[in-house]
C-alpha cells in the first residue's frame, strides 16, 4: 500500500481519495465504513510506531477493534471517508451492461445509505469519547459557529487580511506563517494561497476542528499544520517563524486579553527581522452628545407602556456598552491616547493611564460621555516606522507601498467591534455656558475577578472649570 508515503511525522492526511491502492483494498477485502476506519488506523498506528506495513494487508490485520478509535485525535480524513467511499462505490458502477445497470444501482444506492448511517454512527460515538461534557461542546460548538460567521461577515476585518496576505505575496513566498487563534483557518488558507512554504495554525478552542477539515477540503493540508492548545503550552514543529499573523483584537482593541499571547510567540519563535500582522494599533477617544440615544436606551425605563422601571437602570452607567454609534454624536476632536507598536510593546504595557484632550466642534447641552475605537495598521517590513498618533488610516501614506488599514471609529464602516461607549451620570451644569474643550485621563487595566475583562477609568474638566471622573467595565 502506497498511502503510507505521505504520512509525515506531524501526522499529515493521507490523499486517500487519489490513491488507487486505498480503492483496491476496500474492494478486495469487502470493507465496509468500519472497515475503511480500521485499514486508515492501522497505517497510522504502524508508521506512529515506526512499524513497517505490510506488503499485502489482510483482513486478520484489521480484526482488532483499536483500530476503530482514531490514531490521530478529530482526523479529518476519517472524516471525510463517507466521501471517499461514496466515490469508490461509484466507480464499481462503470463496466456494467445496460440490463444489470439497473438493479446494480440499487444495491449501490443501499451501501451508500448503509455508508451514510455507519459514518453518522461512527462520529457520534468518536465524539462520545471526548473528555469533556457533552452539553457544554453543543454550545460551544453553537457559538463558535455563530461568532465565526460574524468575523467572517466582517468585511473592513476580513478584506484587511486578505489584502495585505494577497497584495504581499512576495513577503509570504516560502516563508514560515504562524497562525495563532486561527478560528476556521481562513487566515492560514490565504498564507498558504499566497506562496508560503509552511503554516502553522493554533487554535485552543474545538473550532480547531472545524480549521483541520476546512483545510483538508481546500487541498492545503500539505502546506498548512494544525495544532490545538494555547501557543504557550503547544509545541511547534519549527524554531522560528518569518511571519505571525493573528486576529487578537477585542472591544475597546484590549478586551479578551489575547494580545499577551501574540507577544510571547513573538518573543519566542518571531525570528529578528520577523513581521507582525497587525504591526502597530492605535486607540481613539472622542466626546459624544446624542440626547436621542439617552432617551432610547436611559430615559426609556421610566415610562414603559406607562410604567415607571426606573430600577432598571442600576448599573446603567458602570457597564462599557458596545454600540455602533453615527459620526454625528460626536461633540468634539478624537484624540490618539495610545499607539501600540506591536514589535516592541511588552505584556506590562498593556495596562497604563494616558492622557487626552479635545476641542468640541459644536454646542452641547451635555457632554453623555466617551467613544473608544481602534485603528489597525499592516507594515511589510519591521524596519516601518509606526505611524504617528494622529495619522488615521485615510490619511496614511503606506497605503501605496503594500501596507494596508482600517479603522473600528464611527467615521468608517461598522465593525464587529463597533465602539466602546462610556454613557457618564448626568450631573447638573456647573456653569450657564457651554464648555469649549475637554481634557483628562484614562486609565485601562485588568478586572480583579477576570483577566479577560478591562476596567475603564477616566477623570476630566472642562474649560468651565467642571470636573469629573466615572468607571466602566468590560466583560
Amino acid at each position: 500500500m502506497s498511502t503510507h508515503e505521505s504520512i509525515s511525522d506531524e501526522g499529515e492526511w493521507l490523499d486517500l481519495e487519489s490513491d488507487e491502492d486505498f480503492a483496491d483494498y476496500v474492494q478486495k477485502l469487502q470493507l465496509d465504513f468500519h472497515g475503511a476506519v480500521k485499514l486508515v488506523n492501522f497505517v497510522r498506528d504502524n508508521v506512529k510506531n515506526g512499524t513497517p506495513l505490510p506488503k499485502e494487508i489482510s483482513a486478520k490485520d484489521l480484526e482488532d477493534e483499536k483500530y476503530l478509535q482514531p490514531v490521530l485525535e478529530n482526523d479529518a480524513l476519517i472524516f471525510s471517508l463517507d466521501e471517499v467511499l461514496e466515490n469508490i462505490t461509484n466507480d464499481q458502477a462503470t463496466g456494467y451492461n445496460d440490463g444489470n445497470l439497473k438493479a446494480r444501482n440499487r444495491e449501490l444506492e443501499e451501501e451508500l445509505e448503509k455508508l451514510r448511517d455507519q459514518f453518522a454512527s461512527y462520529r457520534l460515538k468518536t465524539a462520545a469519547t471526548e473528555k469533556k461534557d457533552d452539553s457544554a461542546y453543543y454550545f460551544e460548538s453553537y457559538a463558535a459557529h455563530e461568532i465565526h460567521e460574524t468575523m467572517l461577515k466582517d468585511t473592513v476585518r476580513t478584506d484587511a487580511y486578505r489584502d495585505f496576505i494577497y497584495n504581499n505575496k512576495h513577503i509570504f513566498k516560502d516563508k514560515v506563517v504562524l497562525d495563532i487563534g486561527c478560528g476556521t483557518g481562513i487566515l492560514s488558507m490565504f498564507a498558504a494561497k499566497a506562496g508560503a512554504k509552511q503554516v502553522i495554525a493554533v487554535d485552543k478552542s474545538d473550532i480547531i476542528v472545524k480549521a483541520r477539515e476546512n483545510i483538508f477540503h481546500n487541498g492545503l493540508s500539505d502546506v498548512i499544520t494544525t495544532l490545538k492548545g494555547a501557543i504557550e503550552d503547544v509545541k511547534l514543529p519549527v524554531d522560528q517563524v518569518d511571519i505571525i499573523v493573528s486576529e487578537w483584537m477585542g472591544y475597546c482593541l484590549l478586551y479578551e486579553a489575547m494580545l499577551p499571547s501574540v507577544l510571547y510567540a513573538r518573543d519566542r519563535y518571531l525570528k529578528p527581522d520577523g513581521v507582525l500582522a497587525p504591526s502597530s494599533a492605535t486607540i481613539w477617544i472622542a466626546p459624544i452628545a446624542d440626547p436621542e440615544y439617552v432617551s432610547d436606551h436611559i430615559s426609556f425605563w421610566r415610562d414603559v407602556y406607562g410604567f415607571d422601571m426606573k430600577t432598571m437602570q442600576e448599573g446603567i452607567y458602570e457597564e462599557v456598552r458596545v454600540e455602533a454609534m453615527p459620526q454625528s454624536s460626536v461633540c468634539g476632536e478624537p484624540y490618539p491616547f495610545k499607539v501600540l507598536d506591536l514589535h516592541t510593546v511588552k505584556t506590562e504595557d498593556l495596562q497604563f493611564s494616558a492622557t487626552w484632550s479635545s476641542k468640541l466642534t459644536r454646542d452641547v447641552e451635555n457632554v453623555d460621555g466617551f467613544l473608544i475605537w481602534f485603528d489597525n495598521f499592516f507594515t511589510t517590513s519591521r524596519s516601518d516606522p509606526v505611524p504617528p498618533a494622529e495619522t488615521t488610516p485615510e490619511t496614511w501614506d503606506k497605503k501605496d507601498h503594500g501596507g494596508v488599514a482600517f479603522t473600528t471609529g464611527p467615521s468608517g464602516t461598522v465593525t464587529h467591534w463597533k465602539q466602546g461607549l462610556l454613557l457618564a451620570p448626568p450631573e447638573a451644569k456647573s456653569s450657564a455656558k457651554s464648555p469649549q474643550s475637554l481634557s483628562g485621563d484614562i486609565v485601562f487595566t485588568a478586572a480583579d475577578d477576570n483577566a479577560r475583562a478591562l476596567v475603564l477609568r477616566a477623570s476630566w474638566t472642562d474649560s468651565e472649570g467642571g470636573s469629573r471622573k466615572h468607571s466602566w467595565q468590560l466583560k
